[in-house]
């Protein structure tokens, strides 16, 4: 499903999309449900063929292993953006289908669709807060490096909270339990090697990249929790393939049932609306001294406090050796906490 829309110009948007109403029916040409073939669905067929052909040519083939943790790299890096448009009914018009195509990528990434489903929703409904946002929690507890452990606290999440529904603990169990059997059998079968080089690798690879690019750069600075704020646009041509669109991410969060390939048409859509509701659309790293601080600072180290006078960090203080460095210890925790502003939630 691709639609072509004329762009207005600044005047053009000033005079003649002014109402939320006008604006509806710019965005309504892209929140139609997707064709039966769209690009999600060869996603999700390709992300098994390349699968397939790394383990083929493992036993098979001649190919060296840097390819072949590379074809199961992209492999997974597909079924990221099958799962995640599933998850919102955006993969297939068809519901079974697209609880097929998440359940399906869901088992080739070692996840489980339920728990991405409801911890994502989660993250939708409570974007940046800093107790009721999974994701968040997942982007600042830590460096950046290390993003990819983190997301084992999403299967927390979804228990600590509750979020099955009907049939969905059934189906957490169904595909945990195929997960577990299928390490069983590497280590019956004296195949783990295949496991940890083709599928443990490169999920953790995976990892990294998800939660950089679908959680860490999109919401940085963490402080915004106003719709039009709470996440950002960085345009690119080349990083909307290879990331599929996640560089449009304020997008997805303001019109979620938008499929991936559409973000990029869609933002250049509504530019106007988000250049008036002052949106952010950069990449947010190096636009100033403050920004490219706080970046190393997650690479490094990445753990924020979201309170400056009774943060957890600050007893850490106390086994420092000098007052010299306790100050500093204090002065960092106030300047790299995240405090959103609770009154910014419309």
């Amino acid at each position: 499903m691709t639609h072509s829309f004329k762009i207005p110009n600044s005047n053009e948007g000033q005079t003649q999309l002014q109402s939320s109403a006008d604006w509806q029916k710019v965005i309504k040409e892209y929140l139609d449900p997707p064709n039966p073939w769209n690009l999600t669905v060869g996603l999700f067929i390709c992300g098994y063929l390349l699968a397939a052909l790394s383990v083929w040519q493992w036993y098979q083939g001649s190919w060296p292993l840097p390819v072949l943790v590379g074809l199961a790299f992209l492999a997974l890096h597909m079924e990221g953006t099958v799962i995640h448009d599933a998850c919102h009914n955006a993969a297939h018009p068809n519901r079974w289908i697209n609880q097929a195509m998440g359940h399906g990528a869901a088992i080739l990434l070692g996840f489980s669709f339920p728990v991405f489903t409801r911890v994502h929703l989660q993250h939708h409904s409570h974007v940046n807060h800093p107790k009721n946002d999974p994701d968040h929690i997942v982007s600042t507890f830590g460096p950046v490096w290390l993003i990819a452990p983190r997301f084992f606290y999403h299967e927390y999440f979804f228990f600590e909270r509750k979020l099955w529904r009907r049939y969905e603990l059934m189906q957490w169990g169904i595909e945990r339990s195929l997960f577990i059997c299928i390490v069983i059998a590497g280590i019956q079968h004296s195949f783990m090697n295949v496991i940890y080089n083709l599928w443990f690798g490169p999920a953790l690879m995976v990892g990294v990249t998800l939660g950089i690019f679908f959680d860490y750069l999109p919401h940085r600075p963490f402080l915004s929790r106003n719709k039009w704020k709470n996440a950002r646009v960085y345009p690119s041509r080349i990083m909307n393939w290879l990331i599929m669109g996640q560089n449009y991410h304020l997008v997805h969060h303001l019109w979620p049932s938008i499929p991936w390939f559409e973000y990029k048409p869609a933002y250049e859509a509504t530019k106007p609306l988000l250049d008036a509701k002052g949106s952010p659309q950069r990449i947010g790293i190096f636009e100033s001294r403050n920004d490219s601080l706080n970046f190393i600072y997650d690479v490094l180290l990445g753990i924020r406090s979201h309170k400056k006078r009774r943060s957890k960090m600050r007893p850490l203080a106390k086994i420092l050796p000098s007052n010299r460095l306790r100050k500093q210890w204090i002065n960092l925790i106030h300047k790299t906490a995240v405090i959103p502003n609770p009154n910014q939630n419309n």
